[in-house]
């Protein structure tokens, strides 16, 4: 009979460097998508009002992708390979062929197939990576691991987000023809998929997750002993998945009535899909069936409360990111380098620009995570520091109108780089402490549903109001970000975490 033990083993700092480092390649891989996906798309011929539907793919590959792999990692053990190191190793292989790939792109086709590729690639790899610092840390030791977490997307956001900037200075042509994608912008995506590769591997090869028998002297109870979201769906009706398929038909209605951008066809579509997924796992349940679907469904609608608290945090927090990755090539273009066309010299300066304040934003979230954050939290919490970054967030959008000089906008990277950090670190390590360990592949997957809804949401929307009421401006999308950045801190005074 196994001894049982109240506690993990504590990490030492190479351990927890080890438990991360992985998610410094995967950052890079996000990064150059993020920095460059607007630049490339536009390069291929796309205008400023399609950009949201061409970045549909990867929000709604994240939703896909994410539940299933939670699930998938909570019930894998593959032998010495573990538990979620499989899902790091084919993530990382997949994004590292897609980052390769990118730049040969001769059409938006081609570039959109591979956008949503490469984003279903990082998401095998990134979403069991949160569950692994639960899974191999103490909660004393959640913060940390978080941070270190967090400090490693940082700074491989930064080496993703200035590589083409810093080749444009190493005298390597920026300036491509009509069709064509600058060759700063390839060899970044080239060098930065070999780096994705390499920072994965290094994890899978340097750390040993626990075992199932190693588990159960932690006091862990198995995945297929803890309480199952399916009991909880035998209950219910039918009445709240209708209320799901009539909310998505009634979008699509209003979609054919009143002219609104097509892509929002998808939000609708969406609704009432999960409806229909509802409607099939609560037969299931009642039938005494178990299946993924019916496990996944039954542990969204069942979720925690502290955990649907932090949801709608994250659905504000994540609106505003995803406004803000999506629009700020083209509102530097236009604002401070005064040109809309994608092929200029000026165009291309400023997406370098770009560039460089994503680069900002993120080395100060680096910094920011092993330094302030975890001062704040000892001091004040770990939700009250997140509401505190999330407001200068907000006002680091809300400069982008009072800037006239784009050297300045380093200033307005440093609020949004406070409040990227904590974004990164607070809800999972709120969350680690809070949620049964057996689950929490599972429970990360479905939570960052609200990292994906919002950005669907921008994607389909966020285009038919800029053409309805601010059209040609996309500076005013940063309006829209502070002003949910701000809704996300508001949200946070709802929280109330268990102290480690």
């Amino acid at each position: 009979m196994l001894e049982r033990s109240s506690e993990k083993p504590r990490q030492s700092l190479a351990g927890l460097w080890n438990i991360s480092f992985g998610f410094f390649g995967i950052q890079i891989g996000f990064a150059l998508q993020n920095a460059n996906m607007s630049r490339i798309f536009q390069s291929l011929g796309s205008s400023v009002d399609d950009l949201p539907v061409l970045w549909i793919a990867a929000p709604l590959t994240g939703l896909l992708v994410q539940p299933i792999v939670g699930y998938l990692s909570d019930r894998t053990w593959l032998g010495r390979l573990g538990r979620r190191r499989p899902y790091f190793l084919a993530g990382a292989l997949l994004a590292s062929l897609s980052l390769l790939l990118m730049p040969l792109s001769s059409a938006l086709l081609m570039a959109a197939i591979l956008l949503w590729t490469l984003d279903a690639s990082l998401n095998i790899s990134m979403e069991p990576f949160r569950a692994f610092v639960g899974d191999m840390l103490r909660k004393d030791q959640h913060t940390a691991g978080y941070a270190v977490q967090t400090a490693f997307i940082g700074a491989g956001a930064v080496v993703g987000s200035i590589f083409p900037w810093l080749l444009d200075h190493l005298g390597i042509s920026n300036i491509a023809g009509p069709g064509g994608i600058p060759d700063t912008v390839r060899f970044s995506f080239w060098v930065g998929g070999a780096a994705l590769f390499v920072a994965v591997l290094w994890t899978v090869l340097t750390t040993r997750e626990y075992s199932p028998e190693e588990q159960q002297q932690f006091g862990e109870v198995g995945v297929h002993e803890a309480p199952a979201g399916t009991n909880l769906l035998a209950a219910r009706g039918l009445g709240v998945p209708l209320a799901w398929i009539a909310a998505g038909a009634l979008i699509i209605l209003a979609v054919a009535e009143t002219g609104l951008e097509k892509e929002v066809y998808l939000l609708g579509g969406l609704l009432v899909a999960y409806g229909l997924a509802s409607i099939v796992a609560i037969g299931s349940a009642k039938r005494g069936q178990s299946s993924m679907l019916g496990h996944i469904v039954g542990d969204f609608s069942g979720m925690p409360p502290i955990m649907k608290r932090l949801a709608l945090v994250q659905f504000f927090s994540w609106s505003a990111l995803f406004i803000m990755w999506i629009n700020t090539t083209p509102v530097v273009a236009q604002r401070f380098y005064g040109t809309t066309d994608a092929a200029s010299a000026a165009y291309q300066e400023g997406g370098n620009w770009v560039g460089v304040l994503f680069a900002v934003y993120n080395g100060v979230a680096a910094i920011a995570a092993l330094t302030i954050l975890p001062l704040l939290a000892r001091q004040l919490g770990k939700a009250r520091t997140h509401m505190i970054c999330l407001l200068l967030g907000a006002a680091g959008y809300a400069s982008f109108f009072l800037i006239r000089d784009p050297q300045w906008l380093v200033l307005s990277e440093v609020g949004i780089g406070i409040a990227w950090a904590s974004i990164l670190a607070m809800p999972y390590a709120i969350l680690a402490s809070n949620l049964p360990q057996a689950k929490l592949g599972i429970y990360m997957g479905l939570f960052n549903i609200f990292v994906v809804i919002p950005q669907l949401l921008v994607a389909t929307v966020m285009g038919s109001i800029m053409k309805a009421f601010f059209p040609g401006q996309p500076i005013y999308t940063m309006a829209f970000a502070a002003l949910v950045m701000a809704g996300a801190a508001l949200a946070t005074l709802a929280v109330r975490e268990h102290v480690d």
